[in-house]
């Protein structure tokens, strides 16, 4: 006959084993609840969100305020532009598609559509950048040289550049 400290200890023993294996239970079904009650909070949140846009009004464009002024572009030289975009699809038939980057189009647009001779500064201040470092000088003064070497300008002078006439190249 067992005595009954070895029986006693068999039965807590196997009701450890037990809590350990609910325990074990309760911290999936913890985290298994903690998502279900995530994707019930984003579907809540999508439905409220989707009654709200649907029940209003469509805003007209009288009703959305004007935060900014709107842009109006300034008159360009037709000639000017036609100029620079017969010289950029030229440099684009000879293969170079380098030119043709945004970069190089605003560049060129600079100077199709303001007159005269620029420096790099100038037309860093035409493409929005004012106060620029001596790295954006620098990148600017070699995209102006490229352009040169590919007979979309001209450097009139060291460091003073000008559009190139359409059919020199």
């Amino acid at each position: 006959m067992p005595s009954w400290i070895a029986a006693l200890e068999a039965r807590e023993d196997g009701a450890r084993l037990r809590a350990e294996g609910l325990r074990e239970q309760t911290g999936g079904l913890s985290e298994a609840l903690a998502q279900v009650e995530c994707e019930l909070s984003r579907l809540q949140i999508t439905r409220e969100t989707m009654n709200e846009v649907l029940s209003a009004p469509a805003a007209s464009s009288a009703e959305v305020p004007e935060v900014f002024e709107p842009l109006v572009p300034a008159p360009v030289p037709v000639a000017g532009l036609m100029q620079a975009a017969a010289l950029l699809v030229a440099a684009e038939a000879g293969g170079d598609q380098a030119v043709t980057s945004p970069a190089y189009r605003q560049i060129a647009a600079v100077f199709a559509e303001q007159t005269g001779a620029k420096r790099c500064k100038d037309v860093l201040a035409a493409i929005g950048v004012p106060e620029a470092t001596a790295s954006q000088r620098e990148s600017m003064r070699s995209k102006l040289k490229r352009l040169v070497e590919r007979g979309v300008l001209v450097e009139a002078e060291p460091g003073l550049f000008t559009l190139a006439e359409a059919g020199v190249r």
